[in-house]
C-alpha cells in the first residue's frame, strides 16, 4: 500500500492556489493519461529491488521535464480562483487547529488529535475540491492507509445550497429562458453536493425531469486545487527520487484527471445514453432502466434527465409493497452490472444505495453515471480467472489470478495466499445485514426493515487488500472499485434474496446459457 503521509495534502491546502501565480511563457503541451491504468500504478515496484536515486542522480531531462509541468499546470489553473481560495485555506487550516486546541472558548472542550480526523475535518471545510479527494481516499483501499479510508468514509458531499437566482442564471445562461422549455422549476433543491445540485422540473411537454446545475466558479476552483497537489507531487518526487516508488504522482494525475471530467457533464450525459445503448441491446430495458437525456437541454453545466421514482434496493418494506419477488430484481441488477462490466469499455463505478434504485413499474433503474471505472486488459483477464477460480471454490486459483494482476518485488506462496483468501471469504460469508426496524405490513404479517453500515463494505475490503499486501502484491486500484461493487450487492443479495449468494447467482447464469455464465463471471 502507498502509506505516504496524507498530511501532504494538508500542508497543500494552506497554499494551494499559489501555482495559478506563474505566468507561462507560451501554452506548453502536456498529454496527461484519463486514468491511471495497473500500470502506471503498480510498476513502480521492480521486479528486482534498484538502489535508491538521490536528487544528485536527476538528469538535465528531467529537470526540464518538471519545470514544462510547472508551466503547463500554472497556464491549466488560471489566476481568477487564486485570492479567495487562498483566504478559504487559511481559514479552514485555523478553524481546524482550533477544534484540537487546549484553548477553548467556554462551554467547549477540545477534541483529542486524531490525524485522520483532523484532515477529514480539514478536506469537508476546504470544499468541493478535497471533498472529492477525499472520496476518492475512501474509494481506494489499495493506495491508502486503512486508518485514513475508515475516516473519509464520513466524508460529507452535502453542501449549503446556493440561491435560486444564481442556479437560474446558470440554466439561463446555457439554455435560454426558463419559460422556453419548462413548465415549472421547483426553487427548493432535491439535493445539494460539492460539485452541483438538482431540482425537479417539468418540461413543457409535460414530462417530469431532474435538472443537474453546476454551482458557479466550481471549475476554476477544481483546477486551481488540483494542478497544485500534481505539481506538489512531482516537485516532491523530483526533491526525493525514492518517493517515485509511491506513484505519488500517478496517484495525483489520477485524481486530476477523474475529477476534472466530472466537470462536464456532457460525459456524464454520453455515459448514460451508452448505458441505456447496452441496455437495449442487451434486451434488458423491460426490466432494467437508466434515465432518458434531454440533450437540447443538457450543457457542460446542466444536464437534463428524466426523473426515476423508486425505493433505494435496501428499502426491503416498500420494495415489498412492489413486487412480491425481491429476489429477482436483485439477481435482474447483479446480472446487468456483471454484463456491462464485460461488455462495455466502462463500468458503474458507484452502486451505492442510493443509486441503484426499484422503480414504482418494478424496473431496477441505474442513476448518477459520473463516476466511472476502467479496466485496461492485464486486470480484465485476471478478474475473469479471478471469479471462474471463485465459482470453482478453488482459493490457490484465486491467489494465482491475483498475482498475475497486481505487481511484486518478492516471490509469493501461492498456497499461504490461498488459505488468506479462503479466510477473508468464509469472514464475508459470516456477517449478516443488521435489522433496524420491525413493523406491521400491510397484510398484517410482522415485518422487518434491514441495511447495512457503509463501514462494512470498506471493511470487507480493506481485508481483501491486506490479505494481498501481507502477501507482497500490490493491486490497482481499478480492482479495488470493482470489489467494492460486488460487495454492496453481497450485501443487497444478504438484504432482499438471503437463501442465495453470488456463488448461487453465478450457477444460475450457467444454467441458462454459456452466455450468461460467462458475462455473469466477472463478479470478485
Amino acid at each position: 500500500m502507498v502509506k505516504y503521509s496524507l498530511a501532504l495534502f494538508a500542508a497543500l491546502a494552506a497554499s494551494s492556489s499559489v501555482w495559478a501565480f506563474v505566468a507561462p511563457l507560451s501554452k506548453p503541451t502536456l498529454k496527461l493519461p484519463m486514468f491511471m491504468s495497473s500500470t502506471s500504478s503498480t510498476t513502480s515496484t521492480a521486479t528486482t529491488r534498484t538502489p535508491k536515486r538521490t536528487l544528485q542522480d536527476r538528469s538535465s531531462e528531467e529537470a526540464v521535464s518538471l519545470l514544462r509541468d510547472i508551466i503547463q499546470a500554472a497556464y491549466d489553473a488560471g489566476p481568477r480562483a487564486a485570492p479567495s481560495r487562498t483566504i478559504q485555506a487559511y481559514v479552514a487550516i485555523t478553524r481546524t487547529l482550533q477544534d484540537f486546541s487546549p484553548i477553548q472558548r467556554p462551554g467547549r472542550t477540545a477534541e483529542e488529535f486524531s490525524a485522520p480526523v483532523a484532515l477529514r475535518k480539514l478536506f469537508e471545510r476546504l470544499g468541493a475540491t478535497y471533498i472529492k479527494l477525499g472520496q476518492f481516499v475512501a474509494s481506494s483501499p489499495s493506495l491508502f492507509p486503512k486508518e485514513y479510508v475508515l475516516e473519509f468514509q464520513k466524508c460529507l458531499d452535502s453542501t449549503e445550497p446556493i440561491q435560486w437566482k444564481v442556479v437560474q442564471s446558470i440554466i439561463e445562461n446555457d439554455l435560454g429562458p426558463i419559460s422556453n422549455n419548462f413548465a415549472s422549476i421547483d426553487k427548493t433543491p432535491l439535493a445539494s453536493a460539492s460539485i452541483a445540485q438538482v431540482h425537479a422540473a417539468k418540461l413543457k411537454t409535460g414530462e417530469e425531469v431532474v435538472i443537474k446545475v453546476q454551482k458557479p466558479q466550481i471549475d476554476d476552483l477544481l483546477k486551481a486545487d488540483l494542478n497544485f497537489i500534481y505539481i506538489a507531487s512531482r516537485v516532491l518526487e523530483f526533491l526525493q527520487p525514492d518517493f517515485e516508488r509511491t506513484s505519488l504522482s500517478a496517484v495525483a494525475t489520477d485524481v486530476k484527471s477523474s475529477m476534472l471530467e466530472e466537470l462536464d457533464f456532457n460525459k456524464e450525459a454520453t455515459n448514460i445514453e451508452e448505458f441505456r445503448q447496452f441496455l437495449t441491446e442487451q434486451g434488458m430495458t423491460d426490466t432494467v432502466t437508466a434515465p432518458k437525456v434531454y440533450r437540447n437541454l443538457t450543457s457542460k453545466k446542466v444536464l437534463t434527465m428524466e426523473r426515476l421514482k423508486g425505493v433505494s434496493m435496501v428499502d426491503a418494506e416498500s420494495i415489498k409493497d412492489i413486487t412480491n419477488d425481491p429476489e429477482s430484481l436483485i439477481v435482474t441488477a447483479l446480472n446487468t452490472w456483471t454484463t456491462s462490466v464485460m461488455e462495455m469499455p466502462w463500468f458503474h463505478a458507484d452502486v451505492h444505495s442510493g443509486n441503484l434504485l426499484v422503480l414504482d413499474d418494478g424496473r431496477v433503474g441505474f442513476i448518477d453515471f459520473g463516476m466511472v471505472g476502467r479496466v485496461n486488459e492485464k486486470t480484465f483477464t485476471a478478474v475473469n480467472e479471478l471469479s471462474t477460480s471463485m465459482a470453482l471454490g478453488d482459493y490457490e486459483g484465486m491467489a494465482t489470478a491475483l498475482c498475475n494482476m497486481g505487481a511484486t518485488d518478492t516471490d509469493i506462496d501461492v498456497k499461504k495466499f490461498g488459505r488468506d483468501i479462503e479466510q477473508v471469504m468464509n469472514d464475508m460469508a459470516k456477517v449478516s445485514p443488521d435489522e433496524i426496524a420491525v413493523g406491521l405490513g400491510n397484510d398484517g404479517t410482522v415485518s422487518a426493515s434491514i441495511s447495512f453500515d457503509e463501514d462494512e463494505v470498506t471493511s470487507m475490503l480493506l481485508k481483501i487488500v491486506d490479505v494481498t499486501e501481507d502477501n507482497g502484491l500490490k493491486l490497482p486500484r481499478e480492482f479495488g472499485l470493482l470489489v467494492k461493487q460486488s460487495l454492496y450487492f453481497d450485501r443487497y443479495l444478504k438484504i432482499l434474496a438471503p437463501g442465495l449468494d453470488q456463488s448461487d447467482v453465478l450457477a444460475m447464469g450457467s444454467s441458462s446459457s454459456a452466455t450468461e455464465a460467462t458475462e455473469v463471471e466477472v463478479i470478485a
